[in-house]
């Protein structure tokens, strides 16, 4: 009973450490094309990010991170257009909070605070650097209290890019309503199919820990057959499935 209740306090815990009231608005759904021109200029086709360049175009680049601080999704939107509101407001704010640490020879966003990290209070996903609505947020806040609690979407595991080499692929264009079951596939695809990340054969899989840390979204398909919907390489129904050590090396450079 004891170790009932340390986990249901534990779990409590967790979720006040995540729980945001969503910020709203009445503006009108907004454009992401300032985002996707930097992408598509800063970003290779394999996800790495030129962080020198983006910091060059701050300037341009604030624009952006302004345009989504001051329109906060508003209940008019669809669904499709405030997930990609909030998918490119967790990349973006992401990338700044990497060139706001910038000269720090940083190697690893987990460089970012604290040399002692603990865990839901100073680490680099703790930090409240995020106004959007008049709301304070950091990034736990944006994808455990918003997105995986509103959207109930586990392709977004293969669209949040959290800046190290074991993440999913940054895009190189932002994601917009119109396209996003298309661009979800495409990165669950480009995800699953990268063998630097995941290894895949018939009989065994060693996969990414983003399978394991949040293999509670992605029930109640089996693992086997979310990899098989997308891997090029089909594993056998009883394969053996086991986790790779995640490289928290930045994804780019300055």
């Amino acid at each position: 009973m004891k170790i009932v209740l340390n986990l249901f306090f534990a779990l409590l815990f967790v979720q006040s450490c995540f729980a945001v009231e969503t910020p709203t608005s009445n503006a009108a759904p907004i454009s992401h094309d300032i985002f996707s021109a930097l992408l598509k200029k800063y970003v290779s086709d394999k996800g790495v990010v030129n962080y020198g360049g983006f910091k060059k175009e701050q300037k341009e680049f604030k624009k952006y991170l302004d345009l989504l601080s001051a329109n906060a999704p508003g209940s008019a939107w669809s669904e499709n257009e405030k997930l990609a509101y909030w998918i490119n407001a967790y990349n973006a704010f992401t990338i700044q909070l990497i060139l706001d640490n910038s000269d720090n020879d940083l190697k690893s966003i987990k460089d970012i605070g604290d040399k002692i990290k603990i865990p839901f209070v100073n680490t680099p996903w703790d930090v409240k650097f995020i106004n959007i609505g008049g709301k304070k947020m950091d990034l736990n806040n944006i994808e455990h209290g918003i997105i995986r609690k509103q959207f109930k979407e586990p392709r977004i595991h293969f669209a949040l890019v959290c800046a190290a080499k074991s993440c999913p692929p940054l895009r190189n264009e932002a994601f917009t309503s119109e396209r996003l079951n298309e661009q979800l596939n495409n990165q669950a695809e480009k995800f699953i199919n990268d063998t630097s990340k995941n290894k895949i054969s018939k009989s065994s899989a060693s996969i990414s820990k983003i399978f394991d840390w949040y293999g509670m979204d992605f029930k109640p398909t089996p693992i086997i057959e979310t990899l098989n919907k997308y891997s090029k390489t089909k594993l056998d129904s009883k394969a053996k499935v086991s986790y790779a050590t995640y490289d928290w090396s930045l994804n780019g450079s300055f």
